[in-house]
């Protein structure tokens, strides 16, 4: 691992400024961008050390505060360590906030944060690379098909739904997708059951995109947050090990 730097920007979007966590090498030199997108709990200290781990393994890591609409982050006051019988708590405060997130506003911010990126001195020239976990694999499809020409590779893990009936689901952008796409599904989640999976593959299948999906049996949703009493040791090195080969394949 190398030395990073790691401190809180601001990026002026069409509706205001998002205030976000910036991870980096710290060389002076430009590095490929990853952008992060976060789980419903949102930007936390779980969340920078995540993109710390990133930046260490040479990217340069921007993870933005999906709901800056509300207030910089922590938007909903969260404890140290989210205990189960905590979740449905903090979940009634948090899923206003998401369903003022729609793909098409999403979207919108999705486009400044490229833009952003793409002028940042910290980041080398080309395409960035996307993570999600959460409803946030839900942003990183959707952003890969909704700006093929910024985005290498996606990558999800845990995922909110991705291939309901919605006319706006996420599966939906498959045939504009050129990046290479990696999925990592929670065992069992409700999230993500295995008609959605199906239907996830025949629209990537359908469409030509190169991907890989895969469930981690015996994980629950969630998996990879050390903050949280569903994290699984396990799951989470194989999750790492996925999207870092994804990465190093794709840049």
């Amino acid at each position: 691992m190398i030395a990073i730097q790691g401190n809180t920007v601001e990026i002026l979007t069409e509706d205001g400024t998002a205030d976000a966590y910036l991870a980096h090498p710290d060389d002076g030199a430009p590095h490929p961008a990853v952008l992060f997108y976060m789980d419903a709990f949102g930007l936390r200290p779980q969340l920078r050390s995540m993109a710390d781990r990133l930046a260490g393994e040479g990217y340069t890591v921007l993870v933005p505060n999906l709901f800056y609409r509300h207030g910089p982050a922590p938007v909903v006051e969260l404890p140290e360590f989210i205990e189960a019988s905590a979740r449905e708590g903090i979940f009634e405060k948090l899923r206003p906030l998401g369903q003022t997130l729609p793909p098409a506003v999403a979207m919108r911010d999705a486009g400044a944060y490229l833009r952003w990126l793409a002028g940042n001195p910290h980041v080398a020239d080309g395409p960035v690379a996307l993570t999600g976990y959460c409803f946030g694999a839900r942003l990183s499809l959707l952003t890969a098909g909704t700006y093929p020409e910024r985005v290498a590779a996606a990558a999800g893990f845990h995922s909110a739904p991705l291939a309901t009936d919605d006319p706006d689901s996420p599966h939906l952008v498959a045939h504009r997708v050129t990046a290479e796409l990696y999925f990592g599904h929670a065992d069992n989640d409700p999230s993500m059951p295995v008609e959605q999976q199906k239907r996830l593959l025949d629209a990537l299948g359908s469409a030509g995109v190169r991907h890989r999906c895969e469930v981690y049996e015996g994980a629950a949703h969630g998996f990879t947050m050390a903050d949280t009493s569903v994290y699984d040791p396990e799951a989470d090195a194989r999750h790492w090990a996925a999207l870092l080969d994804l990465l190093r394949r794709t840049f």
